[in-house]
């Protein structure tokens, strides 16, 4: 098996590689971040307004997941020539998957009604896959 692996990986062309290394340290760096900002959103989320307490755990995770995904998820990928810019996008990039994720609030706990929970599957199951796309070709292309 492990050399059927072994082949299969050296008929991939460079490039294809690089994503699949990237992807891996993304969900491995990413799911660690993802866990820790569902926990913290929902322990917050029972005596705060849901919404307030993602946005709480929005900045102080942002800080996180800007030192973690630049060393480790998109280590040796892109240029590091301009930080100002990189900075920008990967702000914007977050953003967006705040607002990706206040939407899941909403729809999930407030217009559905569901328990605050709810909304911590599509936290981890759909808005990493999002913001990965984006970083890899926005942030640290």
């Amino acid at each position: 098996m492990e050399a059927a692996m072994r082949e299969a990986w050296d008929r991939l062309d460079p490039e294809r590689q690089a994503v699949l290394v990237q992807v891996v340290r993304y969900a491995a760096t990413g799911f660690a971040i993802t866990l820790g900002v569902a926990l913290a959103y929902w322990v917050l989320a029972h005596w705060i307004d849901p919404n307030l307490s993602l946005l709480l755990v929005f900045i102080v995770f942002n800080f996180i997941s800007y030192a973690l995904h630049g060393a480790i998820s998109f280590k040796g990928h892109g240029s590091r020539d301009n930080p100002a810019r990189r900075n920008l996008r990967f702000a914007i990039v977050n953003i967006a998957g705040f607002a990706v994720n206040q939407f899941w609030i909403w729809l999930l706990v407030k217009e559905m009604g569901g328990p605050t929970w709810w909304p911590t599957v599509p936290l981890v199951l759909v808005t990493p896959w999002l913001t990965f796309a984006l970083h890899r070709k926005w942030v640290y292309a």
